[in-house]
């Protein structure tokens, strides 16, 4: 599984020979790449707000991965009409997407559409991407983008024990999210071997220093490693 961080939260994995992308803003200090670089077979949306689906209109082809009612909103607001199943899928379920499969989990957010108050679209989602359908026989390869969220108890009880991930990325920028600290509290719950802090440095409330949240899965005493990775920069989940 090719993991590659471009800036913020967004993601492009390659499980076989399937394509995923997540959250596409390009307009972040951290990439120097932008849509016309892209040509996902999957687009997965873990919300609304506009550094998650700035770009998302750029990839007419792709199909879909987001809850119903944000499937819904794309198609009358960017004409996204590929969605999977037909019309999205929601927190608990597991999809399968070519090599790739999907399953969502909430995260502990807000959801109105592009930042707005007028509409809501549904819960906020995480996703564990695998390249085997998980399940209690399941020795799949997996990793965890748990979209913008806070600390929540989930991540140890349900995630971790059920989900079993690898690898995860976690937003540690604070002010709309966890921080570093709460961040790593994630790590040590998930009980994964790599992690990789993302919505970060993007806008001036959520500067930080990465250090810290290095410092502090350090303290946790768990045997995760930390991936702070450059914009654009890859990682091969094995």
């Amino acid at each position: 599984m090719e993991l590659t961080w471009h800036g913020h939260s967004t993601w492009s994995v390659t499980v076989g020979d399937t394509d995923l992308l997540i959250d596409p803003f390009f307009d972040n200090p951290k990439t120097e790449m932008g849509p016309d670089d892209f040509d996902p077979d999957y687009l997965l949306l873990t919300h609304a707000h506009q550094d998650h689906i700035a770009h998302a209109g750029e990839f007419p082809d792709a199909t879909v991965v987001a809850v119903p009612e944000l499937c819904g909103f794309l198609e009358d607001e960017m004409g996204l009409e590929n969605h999977v199943g037909g019309m999205g899928m929601n927190i608990g379920g597991t999809v399968e997407c070519g090599d790739a499969f999907v399953t969502m989990h909430r995260a502990d957010h807000t959801n109105g559409a592009n930042t707005g108050y007028e509409y809501d679209v549904g819960m906020p989602a995480g996703f564990v991407i695998s390249d085997e359908k998980p399940g209690p026989d399941s020795d799949a390869t997996s990793f965890y983008h748990a979209g913008d969220t806070g600390l929540m108890t989930e991540m140890k009880e349900v995630v971790a024990p059920y989900l079993q991930p690898d690898a995860a990325a976690l937003p540690v920028g604070d002010h709309f999210t966890m921080g570093p600290w709460q961040a790593a509290i994630a790590t040590e719950w998930l009980d994964v071997d790599h992690v990789f802090p993302m919505h970060y440095d993007t806008f001036p409330p959520i500067e930080i220093d990465t250090d810290e949240f290095v410092e502090q899965v350090d303290a946790t005493g768990t045997h995760a490693e930390v991936h702070v990775l450059d914009g654009d920069e890859s990682f091969t989940l094995e």
